[in-house]
């Protein structure tokens, strides 16, 4: 994931990681109702996504796969952080707004 970005670039994955992700959580909390369910999801699943390992090497060679997990994780850059971030902070947003709505009244399905 290691790309450069510019500061206009970085706005729009951030805006757009921040609402997507709302999206996703909002849905899943009105569906399934688990309100903290895509909050706790989301870091297994970018942990899934960033790194190149299989998710099956994780529990046959779990050694190298953690290696190459922390790697991984340590060749972020700032904005890939910001964006990933962002992310999972519209999905803990998602999570404050669904408690908040069902608090005030709104059965949602």
């Amino acid at each position: 994931m290691n790309t450069s970005f510019s500061i206009v670039q970085l706005i729009i994955s951030v805006l757009l990681f921040y609402v997507m992700f709302f999206g996703i959580g909002f849905l899943l909390n009105m569906l399934l109702r688990m309100t903290w369910l895509m909050a706790i999801v989301y870091p297994i699943v970018i942990l899934l996504v960033i790194d190149d390992v299989s998710f099956f090497s994780y529990f046959t060679d779990p050694g190298e796969s953690f290696s190459m997990l922390g790697d991984t994780i340590a060749s972020l850059t700032g904005s890939d952080i910001a964006v990933l971030l962002a992310g999972w902070a519209g999905a803990i947003t998602s999570g404050f707004v669904m408690k908040i709505l069902r608090k005030n009244g709104y059965q949602m399905f």
